[in-house]
């Protein structure tokens, strides 16, 4: 069981005590996927949102995702040395 464990946790790329918080989560309903989509499809079918979602449209998003790559890998190789990516 405990090699399920580390590999089920591998193939989501979270620790096993993270793997284990997550299932703990989803088991006392704090943490249920459906019930999270059914939520944000009802807040995006409200009319606020839909005026929110007008006024961006078109918008650039300010995330590049090369910069922030550089910026945790800088980060990474400052906090652990050596090389990262």
């Amino acid at each position: 069981m405990e090699k399920e464990l580390e590999l089920a946790a591998r193939r989501q790329g979270v620790t096993k005590s993270q793997f284990i918080v997550d299932a703990v989560e989803r088991a006392l309903g704090r943490k249920n996927p459906y019930e999270l989509l059914v939520a944000l499809k009802a807040e995006e079918s409200r009319p606020e949102y839909k005026v929110v979602s007008k006024a961006f449209k078109g918008v650039e998003q300010a995330y590049e995702s090369e910069a922030s790559r550089a910026a945790i890998v800088k980060k990474l190789k400052a906090k652990h040395g050596g090389r990262a990516g």
